[in-house]
């Protein structure tokens, strides 16, 4: 009986271990929310380079980036003026996540406007 408890506590204690989450999130959220509740403060080179920070942990790591991931950091390069770089993270969106294309495409069109 004493042996059958404990393998009823090992299994109830695995199924309580955390799981490695889909995505990598690494700063995204912070970054969303300092952008959102200080867009006035918020330093739109620093949030680019934190971004691109986590592209490459999450790379190194073999993790995807969540959705939007890529859509905010084209619109981040967008403010910056590199619009050949916010057209290649859009891109990089709508291939990621198609679900996306239609919010992609019009990011897109406004991109390309004079």
């Amino acid at each position: 009986m004493n042996a059958l408890a404990a393998v009823g506590a090992t299994l109830l204690l695995a199924g309580c271990t955390t799981e490695r989450s889909l995505y990598e999130w690494g700063s995204y959220q912070d970054t969303i929310r300092y952008s959102s509740s200080s867009p006035d403060n918020a330093d739109v080179e620093q949030q680019v380079e934190r971004l691109e920070q986590d592209l490459q942990a999450a790379r190194a790591a073999n993790h995807r980036l969540p959705p939007g991931w890529h859509a905010h950091l084209g619109c981040l390069y967008s403010q910056l003026g590199d619009r050949d770089a916010a057209a290649v993270e859009l891109q990089k969106e709508e291939a990621e996540f198609p679900e996306s294309t239609a919010f992609v495409d019009h990011l897109l069109t406004n991109l390309a406007k004079p």
